[in-house]
């Protein structure tokens, strides 16, 4: 995967975080996601790749802009995989909570999963416990693995998992073991590729949508890191759609190669809101503006952050309104 394209995916992430990140508080979760949408999509053609989309914002029917097999880029550059999500987090920003991004994912064709947008069982954990678990086990077995190999009582281990009704025993569960919990709220891409930063969490378990399950899977390659997911289809109709995109068995044990493939795969986003790896957008003087991302290569596992100051347009509306 060619290094220049991650600075162009990169300045489009920055730029669906900056105009999303205008509605943080504001109570309009279809907004912000609309605002991010169309800052990606007004981008994502201009970048020298023959891309197409395996996940976005829904199906062709579904969703006019970044569905699933949409063809994007300028058709002059390598082919390419693209996987986004241009809020994670429209709730987040919309109450004005911590750690929403714009997240773009890229390999080359044929290695990202075409994720349908149901649930997915997860299981992320860092470098040290990869390729020591199994989603299989029960959780008291996987616990008991992870203190052995990480040589940490379960008083000691930190567990991540979105703080939903469906996690009532798992988290029962954990707290009878006597792990540390931290309940996250929003943030499944965020929450999974914590697993593998220099964080307090050792690993994150539970069930969040599929599409954000392959993203946090690009990331944790890139971080050496593993990811194990199982789908989770509700009814005959979400099977159907499983099959549809090629997955013949939906029961099926998802492997990070299942997920990513074997070759280099990119992972870059912006925080919108301030998270515990990225800080959010800020808005400065003289319309400017200050964004924070990340840079992630599976190929050397290299991880840059980078922080930008934005020179912004005066909006057109304010523009009309001086010349009146």
């Amino acid at each position: 995967m060619e290094h220049h394209i991650a600075l162009e995916l990169v300045r489009i992430t920055e730029k669906a975080a900056i105009d999303s990140a205008r509605w943080t508080g504001r109570g309009d979760k279809n907004s912000a996601d609309n605002a991010a949408t169309t800052a990606i999509r007004s981008k994502l053609n201009s970048v020298a790749i023959d891309g197409t989309v395996v996940i976005g914002e829904g199906e062709m029917d579904e969703a006019p802009m970044l569905y699933i097999g949409e063809k994007v880029g300028n058709r002059l550059g390598p082919k390419i995989d693209i996987a986004v999500d241009p809020l994670e987090g429209t709730e987040t920003v919309a109450s004005g909570l911590n750690n929403a991004i714009s997240v773009i994912a890229a390999a080359p064709e044929g290695n990202l999963l075409h994720a349908p947008d149901i649930y997915m069982e997860k299981l992320a954990v860092g470098p040290t416990l990869a390729g020591h678990l199994s989603l299989n086990d029960p959780i008291e077995t996987t616990l008991a693995k992870a203190s052995s190999i990480l040589n940490k009582p379960f008083s000691d281990m930190t567990v991540s998992i979105l703080d939903r009704e469906r996690h009532r025993e798992i988290i029962a569960a954990l707290r009878a073991a006597g792990v540390r919990i931290k309940l996250l709220s929003h943030g499944d891409v965020m929450g999974a590729i914590e697993a593998a930063t220099e964080s307090e969490v050792d690993m994150y378990i539970g069930s969040g949508g599929a599409p954000e399950g392959v993203l946090a899977a690009a990331a944790l390659k890139c971080l050496g890191g593993e990811m194990q997911g199982r789908l989770l289809p509700d009814g005959i109709e979400e099977v159907k759609r499983c099959k549809r995109m090629g997955i013949s068995d939906p029961s099926q044990l998802l492997s990070m190669e299942d997920m990513v493939g074997r070759e280099s795969v990119l992972f870059v986003a912006t925080g919108v809101t301030p998270g515990d790896l990225l800080n959010g957008v800020r808005y400065l003087p003289n319309q400017k503006a200050e964004t924070h991302s990340v840079i992630m290569h599976s190929e050397n596992q290299t991880i840059s952050f980078l922080r930008t100051i934005h020179k912004m347009p005066i909006p057109q509306e304010i523009l009309t309104e001086a010349a009146m």
